[in-house]
């Protein structure tokens, strides 16, 4: 009994052998194969010069990288002061007469900075005024519709 278990397991790790040599010489014949057809027609210069050529391209591309991060730094610089959020309220200031012929724009930008336009108009005259924005306040008094053209405008 004892013999015959003893054949069995030298029966299996032939086999087991024989199937991992059998793997390992498909892998070898592939990979013989593969390196043959990467180097037809090459020589060991052709081989070094590409490899140079590649090197060469990785630097300007990384140097071109390094360009494009700093104007991206640079546009977002003008981006933060540039008007993001505009509004505008239509308004009638005096209610015996006309329609919401008046208006007010609130312009800012994302620090909330920028100005608010408004006018005024009646059917003698139309006036027009403009007053700066820093921080979200305006050093000048503001009017109820001036106050929420710039609550709607911000970012």
């Amino acid at each position: 009994m004892n013999i015959k278990l003893d054949s069995i397991v030298f029966l299996a790790f032939f086999i087991l052998s024989a199937l991992l040599f059998f793997i390992a010489a498909i892998w070898a014949f592939s990979t013989e194969k593969r390196l043959k057809k990467f180097f037809a027609g090459k020589k060991a210069k052709d081989l070094e010069d590409t490899l140079s050529t590649l090197q060469s391209e990785i630097e300007k591309f990384r140097k071109e990288k390094e360009s494009i991060q700093k104007e991206i730094i640079t546009i977002n610089s003008k981006l933060k002061k540039s008007i993001r959020g505009l509004e505008t309220v239509r308004f009638n200031p005096f209610p015996d007469q006309g329609s919401n012929q008046s208006f007010a724009i609130g312009m800012l930008n994302e620090e909330g900075n920028g100005l608010v336009i408004s006018s005024l108009y009646s059917r003698e005259r139309m006036s027009i005024f403009a007053k700066p924005v820093k921080a979200g306040v305006s050093e000048y008094e503001l009017t109820l519709e001036e106050k929420e053209a710039l609550n709607k405008a911000k970012v």
